[in-house]
């Protein structure tokens, strides 16, 4: 057999192929203090303006301990924005109902316990910029704190990106309890519609009393008044003082 001269080259392993090393991915937006264009994310919006959702995520906590502009007014505009979105939405897919009937399910659709229901669905407490001590305290999960800044965010959006793409994420966000107030599963809380009402104009709740019984004991009628200071705002009659107290709080919020 005839032998092939030896190549010096053979038998020397082939130099090890060295790969391309993989670019670290960045870290995901998750919830963090004034991450604005995570949050957009979430809610499916691509902003144009981050710096308005920045300051709806802004605490008035934060005000003198960072220097940064608050989310007051925004919360202000956005609390019409929601009310309009809100109010269209149950008049046009109610047309037989009254005004009487659609201000009921409108009050309860923008209550701060749905609000804030809704904030938590979307983790904002953990975007919001705070004080220390407001953090401490627990603010990131206060209701009061959560639907203000919600309906903050509500108005980074319109003024960003306007009204269209506003009630779209918001009928997005609520669309779950639209539903299930529409088929009545969440029971009217009259004291606090009017606890919400009360406390942005005196910034402290209205008082209960029971002002008359009447009956035997195994079938009382109680009539109990809501006051703010001397001022009688409504009174109630029901079977029970709490039932007395949720007809007081209806007639003064002026549902009857």
């Amino acid at each position: 057999m005839t032998r092939l001269p030896a190549n010096p080259q053979l038998g020397k392993p082939n130099p090890p192929t060295r790969r391309p090393r993989k670019k670290a991915l960045p870290a995901a937006a998750g919830p963090r203090p004034g991450r604005a264009h995570a949050l957009a994310a979430r809610m499916g919006v691509a902003l144009r303006r981050p710096e308005l959702l920045r300051q709806a995520l802004t605490h008035k906590s934060a005000q003198h301990e960072l220097n940064l502009p608050t989310n007051e007014r925004l919360e202000f505009l956005g609390d019409t924005v929601l009310g309009l979105a809100v109010a269209t939405h149950f008049y046009r897919s109610h047309p037989d109902l009254p005004e009487g009937d659609l201000t009921k399910l409108k009050a309860v659709a923008v209550s701060e316990s749905i609000l804030a229901e809704v904030a938590r669905e979307l983790d904002l407490g953990r975007y919001l910029v705070l004080s220390k001590g407001e953090e401490q305290s627990g603010g990131r999960d206060r209701p009061s704190i959560l639907a203000d800044a919600l309906e903050a965010v509500f108005a980074a959006i319109y003024l960003d990106r306007g009204l269209t793409v506003t009630r779209r994420v918001i009928l997005s966000l609520l669309a779950d309890h639209l539903s299930a107030i529409e088929r009545a599963e969440h029971e009217l809380d009259y004291k606090t519609l009017l606890q919400e009402r009360i406390q942005e104009v005196h910034r402290k709740p209205p008082s209960y009393r029971v002002v008359d019984e009447q009956g035997p004991d195994h079938d009382r009628t109680f009539v109990a008044e809501v006051r703010i200071g001397t001022q009688v705002l409504g009174r109630g009659v029901g079977k029970s003082k709490k039932q007395a107290e949720q007809a007081a709080a209806r007639e003064a919020l002026g549902l009857d």
